[in-house]
């Protein structure tokens, strides 16, 4: 069940960030908000993915407005995008973002999504070494699905 305050709030930012770039506010721009906050936190989705889906709840919304919504988006912080070695780009809710990292299965394709304590050691470190203050880091480890009878792995006939 998607949180109806957490998309209003959604939707109250991203109002207000159109008012300040002089764009217009349309019910499409605002109904890629609402699904894309329906989804569960972690999960990534796709420009087609996201298409679908709100083509298949009775939407009339273009491709290219999807695009371009998530752009804006993004740029309003409402949003992280993420490209991921041979994926498309993929956008996930960014309002209850909490940093974190990603693993990627070469065999299957499932992301997961993991936090250590140590890399933000490590990111530390490599500020004072650099004598940077490190705003933001980016960590997606790569690995073969050794999981037996994966349902993500794809069959071949």
């Amino acid at each position: 069940m998607a949180d109806q305050a957490l998309i209003q709030k959604a939707k109250k930012i991203f109002e207000n960030y159109l008012l300040k770039q002089g764009s217009r506010k349309t019910p499409e721009r605002f109904s890629v908000i609402d699904e894309l906050y329906a989804l569960p936190e972690d999960e990534h989705i796709d420009v087609e993915g996201l298409f679908l889906k709100m083509r298949n709840k009775g939407y009339t919304i273009s491709r290219a407005t999807i695009y371009n919504t998530l752009d804006l988006l993004v740029d309003s912080g409402l949003a992280v995008k993420h490209q991921f070695k041979d994926k498309v780009a993929l956008y996930e809710q960014a309002l209850t973002y909490k940093h974190h990292d990603h693993h990627v299965c070469n065999q299957c394709r499932k992301i997961r999504e993991f936090s250590d304590p140590k890399i933000n050691e490590i990111k530390e470190a490599m500020g004072r070494e650099f004598q940077s203050y490190i705003t933001s880091h980016s960590l997606v480890l790569y690995g073969d699905c050794k999981v037996l009878n994966c349902e993500n792995l794809p069959t071949h006939s």
